[in-house]
């Protein structure tokens, strides 16, 4: 490994995320949380969206969506993904790579009690992926579980509604500089432990 490399960087990718990550929040990046997830079906075929980070460690990256949607069955049948920070307010990017798995019950459990009430409905009310003829079925699917759970203080998380934890093997630092003379660290997790190398940006 690169001996410079080694003394400009953290050793632990996490803690320059987080470190990125904050510096965006206080430079009022919009959405500094919102990644684009990449997933494959199990023939290969990519589709990306834009979803919301809701935790982070150094055991990976949670995100909460309906496992029936079509990133749901990919991750099902293909659990490796890439996620994508593009946060031009400060000029980095984040990408990172990995294998992706549903975070236990509990944990979603944990988080469900926190949406606010109306998303907790709406997460049941919308078949999420599939087809919809017209805007009022949304709201007619959307009123009758209003009315189901009228009477309960609180709402249960459907089953189809998880977390999921993409852990990560690769993570890359992207940093604009003038003339496109950029700088791009790649971090590569084996044997359990990170090794940076500087890239051609």
């Amino acid at each position: 490994m690169n001996e410079d490399v080694q003394t400009q960087t953290p050793k632990n990718p996490s803690d320059w995320v987080r470190q990125i990550l904050t510096e965006a929040q206080a430079k009022i990046q919009p959405n500094p949380w919102a990644m684009i997830l990449a997933t494959a079906d199990k023939e290969g075929k990519p589709s990306s969206r834009t979803v919301l980070l809701k935790q982070f460690d150094e055991a990976g990256f949670v995100f909460f969506t309906n496992s029936q949607s079509r990133k749901g069955r990919h991750l099902a049948d293909n659990p490796f993904a890439s996620l994508t920070f593009y946060l031009p307010t400060i000029k980095k990017q984040i990408q990172v790579e990995g294998k992706v798995a549903m975070i236990s019950p509990s944990e979603s459990d944990d988080y469900w009690q926190t949406r606010p009430r109306e998303s907790q409905i709406g997460a049941w009310a919308s078949a999420q992926s599939r087809k919809i003829p017209d805007d009022e079925e949304f709201e007619e699917r959307y009123g009758g579980f209003e009315k189901r759970f009228a009477d309960s203080e609180s709402i249960p998380r459907p089953a189809h509604w998880n977390g999921y934890r993409l852990v990560p093997t690769q993570i890359e630092i992207w940093m604009e500089g003038v003339h496109r003379l950029h700088r791009r660290y790649s971090y590569l997790r084996k044997n359990g432990s990170w090794c940076v190398s500087r890239l051609f940006p």
